[in-house]
């Protein structure tokens, strides 16, 4: 039987409406506390998939430009926008929560501010879902600390990773770890091979990586690591999956021509935003997430040990307490292209390493990062 919680009702706050990692557990959680009974109402800034997802789930969704904080407006005119936007976004938000008699407000993400203001204005009880690491610019580490501290009841952190970064500005009883979950069917089942469509003959290798493109997701380090490989072995293909936040289409752009500056262009292939993400990692044989800084709890590292997938990922954040170097995946050197490909250089040479490291990579997340777990504990804040 399916746990109940009575009485609440809560509006969920998101600042985008794709289908990446922060997007895939926001929908999980909606979808676990409609299905507990608790009355949702979501608000979204813009429509797109994520927004189609909980409709059809039966979830009312809203539109309203909720003034989403992002690195681009960290200058004078930019705060300004987000000022004005933020309070324009409050007074819809306020007659919507009244309207739909509101107990709770739940915030996705450190770049959403609203549901702050919103709750301490009108005595609401605020859960705040953070998956950020925020190191710099200190002053902006501290201020949202503090932003968070007196505005939250309480806090949901992703990792261990994540709840160090924040308990040096919130208090520890708010802070509430509670590793993400995914539905693994979608993995676990046989996926369709992709190489036929992309043009790619069946003995070759490929590695891939999917993740938004910006400027910390590592997709530069990706194509050095790729170059570094492609200098020793002959019969690899590279695969680049995921588009920019919109506004930053430039970033998409630039590493487009980046690729086409690349010596070993031919091998590599960028699909930009995909929806079969299973299919994708089908595909692979290797996955790498080469973040150049800290990652929080990247989800798609979830999704490839499910897919029995070795993940290589840089030895920082959240992916320290995902993968066991050597055992479920590896750890690699920031910004060290040659270290990194010598040791995806001894797992190619080893396909059984591949099968075996494969194996134990699904194995770990159906143990560890599973989602009835993610469930529970996400209904245990909410009670």
């Amino acid at each position: 039987m399916k746990r109940k919680i009575e009485g609440k009702r809560v509006m969920m706050l998101h600042g985008s409406s794709d289908l990446y990692g922060a997007s895939k557990i926001f929908l999980l959680t909606a979808e676990i506390l409609s299905d507990s009974g608790v009355a949702v109402l979501v608000i979204l800034s813009e429509d797109g998939p994520l927004a189609d997802e909980l409709k059809k789930l039966g979830i009312r969704v809203e539109l309203v430009r909720l003034g989403i904080i992002r690195r681009k407006y960290f200058n004078i005119s930019g705060l300004f926008n987000r000022l004005k936007v933020t309070f324009e976004a409050y007074k819809k938000l306020v007659a919507l929560a009244e309207e739909e008699k509101i107990t709770h407000v739940y915030s996705n993400t450190a770049a959403v501010w609203v549901g702050a203001l919103l709750s301490r204005m009108k005595g609401y009880t605020h859960i705040w879902h953070l998956h950020e690491i925020i190191e710099q610019p200190k002053f902006f580490a501290v201020w949202m600390g503090k932003l968070v501290e007196y505005n939250a009841h309480k806090v949901i952190v992703v990792s261990e990773a994540v709840k160090k970064n924040w308990a040096k500005h919130v208090s520890a009883n708010k802070l509430h770890l509670v590793y993400n979950g995914i539905d693994y069917n979608p993995y676990l089942c046989k996926s369709v091979d992709l190489r036929k469509e992309l043009n790619i003959p069946n003995e070759a290798m490929i590695i891939g990586m999917i993740g938004r493109v910006n400027s910390w997701k590592g997709q530069e380090y990706f194509l050095e690591i790729s170059e570094e490989l492609n200098k020793k072995f002959l019969n690899l293909y590279f695969l680049l999956v995921g588009d920019a936040f919109p506004g930053d289409e430039h970033l998409f752009e630039g590493l487009e021509q980046r690729i086409l500056e690349n010596k070993f262009s031919d091998k590599i292939i960028n699909l930009g935003f995909r929806k079969d993400i299973s299919h994708v990692l089908a595909t692979m044989d290797i996955f790498i997430l080469p973040s150049i800084l800290p990652d929080p709890f990247p989800t798609v590292i979830l999704e490839a040990m499910a897919s029995k997938k070795p993940v290589v990922a840089t030895a920082q954040g959240g992916a320290l307490e995902m993968i066991e170097h050597g055992e479920t995946g590896y750890h690699i050197p920031l910004n060290e292209a040659p270290k990194a490909a010598s040791i995806i250089g001894d797992l190619i040479n080893n396909k059984g390493q591949i099968d075996k490291v494969g194996e134990e990579a699904r194995k770990s997340v159906i143990e560890n990062f599973s989602l009835p777990k993610y469930g529970q504990k996400i209904l245990n804040i909410f009670s």
